[in-house]
């Protein structure tokens, strides 16, 4: 039996927990229809069950007075929030507490006079978000991006809060070269650093890594590029059924690892599940 090992931080990051609770609350409480703005977080499983509650997934405003809409971790635009109000919809506001720190550095920023320039996956919902807070603002993923940007001498930068800080690091520098005066505001979540140094720590010295968390999930496929850079065996799952016994043929040391948006509960299933097929293979 292999020594399975769980990464020191993994799975629900506090914004994730917190809005989850504020849902369940919810739906205990309220009387009329309960929606999400969106998926609540990027976890496949946990929208499901809160579907089995009654709280459903829509893509825009409802036009229902009296009925419950949560707005979700990644944040909204400002008018959407503004219409939801107007429609007579009780608002309940899920947005991680670090996604909206980094709207008001947007806005600050913006109002200062700088060119805003957000270090993020464009259509990623955070960053739609981020956008709408600072109108004109611009996504970048990379460095090589500023290529298509005509650059002012002031520009201001913050940061999708699951992007990695080498990608931050590579688009300041070039910036620095290009821009008169440059501002950086590294809105990266402690929580999202923490997950990815200790995934990265485990990888290095595991036969085999698992990480379990939505495909679309940003940060969990985030971990799995990090962990595969250095445990060629790194597997990527949504859920348990998706594991192979074949994975951990001849591992001596398996290492766990889980997105933001896993709840430990699904950290501990993992675990199980691994010990049960790593016992039919002795």
């Amino acid at each position: 039996m292999p020594k399975i090992t769980v990464a020191e931080h993994a799975g629900a990051c506090y914004g994730v927990q917190r809005a989850l609770d504020l849902v369940q609350k919810v739906a205990r409480e309220a009387t009329g229809a309960i929606h999400t703005l969106g998926p609540l977080i990027h976890n496949p499983q946990v929208v499901e069950d809160l579907a089995a509650e009654g709280v459903t997934v829509v893509s825009d405003v409802p036009a229902e007075p009296g009925s419950t809409l949560v707005l979700r971790t990644h944040g909204v635009v400002p008018q959407v929030e503004k219409t939801a109000r107007e429609r007579g919809l009780h608002v309940v506001d899920a947005t991680c507490p670090y996604v909206k720190r980094v709207h008001h550095a947007a806005e600050r920023l913006q109002q200062e006079g700088y060119q805003v320039l957000v270090v993020g996956e464009a259509g990623h919902p955070e960053v739609e978000a981020i956008l709408g807070h600072a109108p004109g603002a611009r996504a970048v993923s990379c460095a090589a991006e500023l290529d298509g940007i005509e650059l002012g001498r002031r520009v201001g930068v913050v940061v999708q809060t699951t992007q990695a800080k080498p990608t931050l690091d590579a688009v300041v520098s070039e910036l620095m070269a290009r821009a008169g005066e440059v501002c950086v505001i590294n809105t990266i979540c402690e929580a999202t650093s923490e997950r990815q140094k200790a995934a990265r720590e485990l990888a290095a010295s595991s036969d085999v890594m698992v990480v379990i968390g939505g495909r679309n999930s940003a940060n969990t496929t985030r971990l799995a590029t990090i962990c595969s850079a250095s445990c060629e065996r790194t597997h990527h799952i949504e859920t348990c059924d998706e594991l192979e016994a074949s994975w951990f043929a001849g591992a001596e040391h398996v290492g766990v690892t889980a997105g933001a948006s896993t709840p430990t509960a699904q950290i501990d299933e993992l675990v199980a599940s691994i010990e049960s097929l790593c016992t039919s293979l002795a």
